[in-house]
């Protein structure tokens, strides 16, 4: 897994190339939690990203609880099979997608 970050003051878009799973969720999770603390608009694109874990989606909804406090998380790009265990889990619920 690869991930770029572009930050642009308060914003942070964090583009994630690959697989998000047990193995490379740690990493996002260190990234987000050194990067979050002024950051008050994040933005996941996952137009690179392949496969979404349960590994990787608890490091979502544990940066969706962070953002409810102080702004807003979005994820573009997610193909149609995220898009299904998105919807599966029920994530579509709790996450933004556009």
């Amino acid at each position: 897994m690869t991930i770029n970050q572009n930050k642009d003051g308060s914003k942070l878009v964090l583009e994630v190339e690959g697989r998000l799973d047990t193995t490379t969720a740690p990493q996002l999770d260190a990234e987000l939690k050194s990067s979050l603390s002024d950051v008050n608009e994040l933005e996941f694109d996952f137009s690179k990203l392949e496969y979404i874990s349960s590994a990787g989606l608890r490091v979502l909804l544990s940066a969706q609880k962070i953002m409810n406090k102080q702004g807003s998380m979005v994820i573009r790009g997610a193909n149609e099979d995220l898009m299904e265990i998105f919807d599966v889990t029920g994530f579509v619920d709790i996450l933004t997608f556009e």
